[in-house]
C-alpha cells in the first residue's frame, strides 16, 4: 500500500505539471487490433481461475474520420486536437479456482461471462491523450463465456470446466469510460528515450464502478509514436492508436491502483440472487513489457501481476499475459 501511494502521488505530479510539447500529427490510416488476455501466455504455471480470458477485436478510424455529431463533441469537451473513433468487440471470462467441482464453493469466485459492444473516441492534443468509451453488452450464459472456454479445453485435450451451470445470471451491461494519458519526457541516455505515461481513469456503470490512477515508465526509440500498449479495460492501456515507423521500440514497467465501488462479476446480479463474494475495494496491478512497431504493425507484449480482487483468494498475486497485435490498413 505504500508502494501505492507513491505511485499515485508521483502520477498526479506529473500529470499536472506538463511540459510544452509539439502538436500530434495526423494520420490517414485506419487501424485493426487483436488481443489476447490468459495465464496461459504468462511465465505462470497455472491452471484455470480468476479473471482467466480476455479477447478483444478493435477497429480505430483515421485521424479526422469521425461523424460529425461525435467531433464536435470532442471539441467542444476537450479542445483542439486530432481525433479518431473507435469500435470494438471484447469478451471476458472469469472463474474459480475450484473448476472441477459442479458446485463451486461459495466463497470461490463466481463463473462469468461478459460479452461487450464498445464505440468511443481517441482525442490527441499536445502530450496528451483522453480515451471515452461507451460499452453495451451482457454478462451471463448469452455471453458464451463456457462455449468458448470448454470448447478451446476441447480442442487441446483438456477436461471442461465442469460448474459454468452456476454462473452469473443473464444481465444487460452499460459502461461508460474515460481516461487521460499524459506523456512526459524525462530525457535521454545512451541515445535511448525517456518518459513516463501518468494516468487517470474512471468507469461508471452496471459492469464495475471505479477509479483508476497509475504510471508506465518506458525507454526505447520512438517513444512518440503512441501513449504505451493496450490493455483490455479496466488494465492501464495506452489504446490501440499509434502512429507509423520505420522502426521503433521500447520496453517499459508500470503500476496502477484502482478503487472498486462495484463489480458484477464479484458482487453478482442485481435483481436476483446468485453467486457472489466479498469484493476487495482497492486493487493494485504491476505490468512491465515490450512494444515494438515497424512493417505496418505494432506488436507487444504485457506480463501482469494483480492483488487480491475478492476476500479468500489464493495463490498470492494473479498473473497473466496480454499478447496485442495492431495491423494499418
Amino acid at each position: 500500500m505504500r508502494l501505492l501511494v507513491l505511485l499515485l502521488s508521483f502520477t498526479a505530479v506529473i500529470a499536472v505539471n506538463p511540459a510544452a510539447r509539439a502538436q500530434p500529427a495526423s494520420d490517414p490510416r485506419a487501424i485493426w487490433t487483436l488481443q489476447g488476455e490468459n495465464a496461459s501466455i504468462s511465465s505462470a504455471n497455472l491452471t484455470d481461475r480468476y479473471y482467466t480470458n480476455g479477447l478483444r477485436l478493435g477497429w480505430t478510424s483515421p485521424t479526422g474520420a469521425v461523424p460529425d455529431a461525435l467531433a464536435q463533441f470532442g471539441q467542444s469537451l476537450l479542445g483542439d486536437g486530432q481525433q479518431r473513433m473507435t469500435l470494438g468487440l471484447t469478451q471476458q471470462i472469469y472463474t474459480p479456482a475450484a473448476t472441477q467441482l459442479a458446485i463451486p464453493p461459495p466463497t470461490d469466485r463466481p463463473y462469468a461471462g461478459v460479452l461487450m459492444g464498445s464505440l468511443g473516441l481517441v482525442h490527441d492534443s499536445a502530450g496528451a491523450r483522453t480515451e471515452l468509451g461507451l460499452a453495451l453488452g451482457l454478462i451471463g450464459p448469452a455471453a458464451l463465456g463456457r462455449q468458448v472456454q470448454n470448447g478451446f479445453h476441447s480442442i487441446i485435450g483438456q477436461n471442461g470446466n465442469r460448474g459454468w451451470g452456476r454462473q452469473i445470471a443473464n444481465e444487460p451491461l452499460v459502461q461508460a469510460t474515460a481516461s487521460r494519458t499524459w506523456r512526459q519526457n524525462l530525457g535521454n541516455a545512451g541515445g535511448l528515450e525517456i518518459d513516463a505515461l501518468p494516468n487517470l481513469a474512471v468507469g461508471v456503470g452496471n459492469l464495475r464502478l471505479y477509479g483508476q490512477a497509475g504510471i508506465t515508465f518506458r525507454i526505447g526509440q520512438g517513444l512518440g509514436n503512441d501513449f504505451g500498449v493496450a490493455r483490455i479495460l479496466p488494465g492501464l492501456s495506452g489504446g490501440d492508436a499509434h502512429l507509423p515507423a520505420d522502426f521503433a521500440w521500447y520496453v517499459f514497467v508500470g503500476g496502477d491502483g484502482q478503487a472498486v465501488a462495484r463489480d458484477i462479476t464479484l458482487d453478482g446480479n442485481d435483481f436476483v440472487s446468485g453467486p457472489s463474494v466479498r469484493r476487495t475495494p482497492l486493487v493494485g496491478e504491476l505490468q512491465g513489457g515490450l512494444a515494438v512497431i515497424g512493417w505496418g504493425l505494432r506488436l507487444s507484449y504485457t506480463h501482469v501481476l494483480q492483488t487480491q480482487t475478492f476476500k479468500g483468494q489464493r495463490g498470492g498475486l494473479h498473473q497473466l499475459g496480454a499478447l496485442a497485435v495492431s495491423a494499418r490498413f
